[in-house]
């Protein structure tokens, strides 16, 4: 039956470890995740737990998914395709109804995190060796051709352009994925309070902070010359100089 080709796990969200207000500016440092120091500066970083759920973003895709527990996409099939028993017969009421350009299985884990990716998790590094256990298909996702004839103002279209469909619709799989296992990202740097959310690339984030660093130094040496050329057209003493830079 369809019902018993969902997955049924009696499994959750895996609780954030992060609870980050950046409205305050109140920073709870055991959910800290790592310190970069930058020029002088620290940059601490968090996992953000109030990130934005990608799938409120104008997706190029639509997820047709069925689950009991989570809501993974735009249409549930099981109250959209009730009189569906497969897998097999969603895909084809999909094809029939929405005439996809682009349709793609996609797979959960469910073992404490969630995971979600295009096709199976059997070659896929997991931890525990569960993905044989607790893996199943849960959906597909799709790219309409209207839309995608919409999107790019094109009546024909190409086979480059159904390769990039395809490629747009794994990046946003592959968001979907880092929100739904945590990982997500924020930042604080200290002493001079800037902070920033929503990163679903560490490594980008840490890229960001720093050039938030570097425009920040740039404008103290901007702000600073201004200051001493302003002195010197004034005739402040030498000796009185450096306290006014330093105020």
């Amino acid at each position: 039956m369809y019902n018993e080709c969902l997955i049924d796990e009696c499994a959750y969200l895996f609780p954030s470890l992060v609870c980050v207000c950046f409205h305050w500016l109140k920073v709870f440092f055991y959910f800290l995740l790592s310190i970069v120091s930058y020029k002088g500066y620290r940059i601490k970083t968090y996992q953000d737990d109030e990130p934005d759920n990608p799938r409120d973003w104008d997706n190029l895709g639509k997820i047709f998914y069925g689950h009991k527990h989570y809501v993974l996409g735009e249409v549930d099939v099981r109250k959209e395709f009730e009189d569906c028993y497969s897998w097999d017969d969603v895909e084809k009421r999909i094809i029939e109804l929405y005439d996809p350009l682009v349709i793609l299985p996609l797979y959960l884990y469910d073992h404490s995190v969630l995971r979600i990716k295009i096709g199976d998790f059997y070659d896929s590094q997991l931890p525990q060796g569960y993905a044989y256990f607790d893996t199943g298909m849960v959906g597909f996702v799709i790219a309409e051709k209207d839309k995608v004839r919409k999107e790019y103002k094109v009546k024909r279209i190409s086979k480059k352009l159904r390769e990039q469909v395809k490629q747009i619709l794994e990046d946003e799989i592959d968001v979907f994925d880092k929100y739904l296992s945590g990982q997500v990202y924020a930042y604080v740097i200290e002493g001079d309070g800037y902070a920033c959310s929503g990163f679903y690339d560490y490594d980008e984030m840490v890229k960001y902070a720093k050039e938030q660093i570097d425009a920040e130094i740039e404008k103290e040496r901007r702000d600073r010359q201004a200051k001493l050329k302003a002195m010197i057209k004034n005739s402040v003493p030498i000796d009185k100089r450096q306290a006014i830079l330093a105020s």
